[in-house]
């Protein structure tokens, strides 16, 4: 079972009476028998500071045995740009998390996968930092026995009205504040000067994230008596009426050393929801040991998210409002901007090592990033990895760390685009270009959009030609996935057009133009114009072959002979798959090489050579199975089905039948049809 929420933190108290209601309505709350299919829906509102996040863990923790299907738990905040949510790509997280193994790639057939994978199930989501309802409303299991719990900071008046259950935090009362300031300090200051004590409370306003950080501020500073201490915040709020939180994060960052402090100001700016320490150590530009202790005094400085998972921290995002504002007040523009240069430049390096790790070599138009001086690199293949492992490594760093990938691009092309340095527009698009291998695996449509039209803009506005090339190619894949097609083809003849005027007969530059016809020729496929396509693969094929290219060469005899299947032209296209088949096999490329099998079987089916298609098609999913290409792996137990009752074969079709179904189902694909 997927269990996504973090273990339960060392203090916590009151809020019993929202604990009890809510499970008293999870007790009382309809069976799903009655045909209902939506969810229960908790809503916790309260202001910055209130708890709201860790009552909703700890309401989870307590409900997951009534919702044994799965504990999910998205931020809306993590993937917020510019105030908006990319709702498919948070369902991508969760089609992910319930296992997936293949993410539809438009909203809707995301969706109705979603639906179809919830629809029965016991699930627990937690939807943190919803700013609306309409954010809310497309995350709903289909399942009237899942339970939904969503924070916000205020209500959400898009929901329709009884869509939820309101739970308004108030801030905690005197008493219970006293009891987590105890628990937090163990402060025998506290019972000795109750006075000062109560003054200290007072400064919290009974918000837990304040007394949290107070209290780890005291445990600090030991030796000074309280009200020494507390003189100056006390100051502060009567002169400069500072908001409550922010003045108790004033005195913490007061209380941090040189290090942690310039830390604290940096990782404001920095480009993601969440940080390693290796980025850490790249921003602070010092070395690791002095990262590793600014990291730990910021912990126990309460100024970092202790939440953090796989080995990466968080600064959440009020707080990284506040560190901005101490750099404003306390930091050095050229610091920063030095820092952030440098931690471009660590992350363009790293996503093109991780490119050429999970993707071996390919066509590539940037150039390799140097080694960033006083910094260490990602280690993706270590001594004694299996076969696969390194690319299983890099992968899976490209996906832990998209969002600062992401926003690496953003803050470059914003830096190149402002025209005042020399660095950012280059390195934006250089950026993009491995960001094309974490695409076709991990695809977040709204975020590699906006990067790819970034990275096209960011190299047109630098010169590089081939560069830009690259770039219209991969914008116009999400695009036409998305069914843009015309402004796909806009982006493709584009860049043809610059091709056609700009390019010489270098080799790097014709297996360029090569690839750019491919995607024309890919384009057509997509829209089902088959002439088209075939026109284009076999041009490209060409200019591979005029280049001893020979895997371009076998790519686009397999593309070919797909096009020509689709055109009627069956002997042609069966001589060109099993060409590429024998081809993709010999090097090794098992996946390609099982979809050569799968399109060969569909031709000699076509052929009336039902014998060899059979053959084919178990060919096809041995070799889906070898690498766990679920979705392939339905669809050729469907083809084998429909071959087998074609053949009369009945009992064999009914046996494919229901293991193609299960797949499907597994999927969130039953009944889906041509969509599939």
């Amino acid at each position: 079972m997927v269990y996504q929420v973090p273990a339960e933190p060392a203090h916590f108290v009151d809020r019993e009476r929202e604990q009890a209601r809510a499970r008293q309505l999870v007790v009382e709350r309809r069976p799903a028998e009655d045909g209902g299919t939506r969810p229960l829906c908790l809503l916790l509102r309260g202001r910055a500071g209130t708890g709201k996040t860790e009552l909703a863990f700890r309401l989870a923790r307590a409900l997951h045995q009534q919702h044994p299907d799965g504990v999910l738990y998205v931020d809306l905040d993590e993937v917020r740009r510019d105030g908006a949510v990319e709702i498919a790509d948070i369902l991508g997280e969760l089609l992910r998390a319930l296992g997936a193994e293949w993410i539809a790639p438009v909203f809707r057939e995301r969706a109705r996968q979603y639906w179809s994978l919830t629809h029965g199930k016991r699930l627990l989501l937690v939807i943190d930092n919803a700013r609306h309802g309409t954010e809310v409303e497309p995350l709903l299991p289909a399942s009237g026995d899942s339970l939904v719990i969503v924070t916000s900071h205020g209500p959400l008046y898009d929901l329709q009205a009884g869509a939820a259950t309101e739970f308004p935090l108030a801030p905690l009362d005197p008493a219970d504040a006293l009891e987590l300031l105890e628990r937090v300090t163990k402060d025998a200051r506290l019972a000795v000067d109750p006075e000062e004590t109560r003054r200290l409370l007072d400064l919290c306003s009974g918000l837990p994230a304040a007394l949290h950080i107070a209290g780890n501020w005291l445990r600090r500073h030991q030796e000074p008596p309280l009200a020494r201490l507390l003189d100056r915040l006390g100051t502060e709020l009567r002169e400069r009426g500072i908001p409550v939180v922010e003045q108790v994060w004033d005195a913490a960052y007061d209380s941090l050393g040189p290090a942690a402090a310039r830390l604290y100001r940096l990782l404001g700016h920095f480009p993601g929801p969440s940080f390693t320490l290796a980025a850490a150590d790249v921003l602070l530009g010092r070395d690791l040991d002095t990262t590793e202790d600014a990291l730990a005094e910021l912990r126990a400085a309460g100024l970092l998210d202790g939440r953090g998972t796989d080995g990466r921290e968080r600064l959440p995002e009020l707080q990284r409002a506040h560190a901005r504002r101490r750099a404003e007040t306390y930091g050095d523009q050229g610091e920063r901007e030095e820092a952030l240069r440098r931690l471009v430049r660590w992350y363009l390096r790293q996503a093109q090592r991780a490119d050429l790790t999970a993707a071996g070599p390919r066509l590539r138009t940037a150039a390799e990033a140097p080694p960033v001086p006083g910094t260490r690199d990602v280690l993706f293949e270590q001594p004694g990895d299996a076969r696969g492992e390194a690319a299983a490594r890099a992968y899976h760093w490209l996906e832990a760390e998209r969002h600062a990938l992401f926003g690496c691009v953003r803050l470059a092309h914003t830096v190149g685009t402002a025209g005042d340095t020399d660095w950012g527009l280059l390195e934006a698009a250089a950026l993009c270009e491995p960001l094309w291998t974490h695409f076709l695996n991990h695809p977040h449509y709204g975020d590699h959009i906006d990067a790819f039209r970034r990275g096209v803009a960011a190299a047109q506005q630098a010169g590089d030609l081939p560069l830009l090339v690259r770039m219209r190619c991969q914008l116009a894949r999400p695009l036409w996935e998305q069914g843009e097609f015309e402004e796909a083809e806009r982006q493709l003849n584009q860049a043809w057009s610059t091709v056609q005027g700009a390019f010489g007969t270098s080799p790097k530059e014709r297996k360029l133009a090569a690839s750019t016809r491919e995607f024309l020729g890919m384009l057509g496929s997509a829209r089902g114009n088959w002439a088209d396509a075939a026109r284009e693969f076999e041009a490209s094929g060409a200019v591979h072959q005029e280049i001893d290219n020979a895997y371009g060469v076998t790519l686009q005899r397999y593309r070919l002979g797909e096009a020509l299947a689709h055109l009627g032209e069956l002997e042609r296209a069966a001589e060109l798959l099993e060409r590429a088949r024998d081809e993709f096999a010999a090097d090794g490329r098992t996946r390609l090489t099982g979809r050569a099998e799968f399109a060969l079987g569909g031709v000699y089916a076509r052929l009336g050579r039902g014998e060899e298609a059979g053959a084919r098609y178990r060919a096809a999913l041995e070799g889906t199975r070898a690498v766990r290409g679920v979705r392939d792996e339905a669809r050729v137990l469907d083809a084998l089905a429909e071959l087998a009752a074609s053949l009369g074969e009945e009992r064999e079709a009914a046996e494919h039948r229901t293991a193609a179904r299960e797949l499907w189902e597994r999927l969130g694909l039953a009944g889906a049809g041509s969509d599939r």
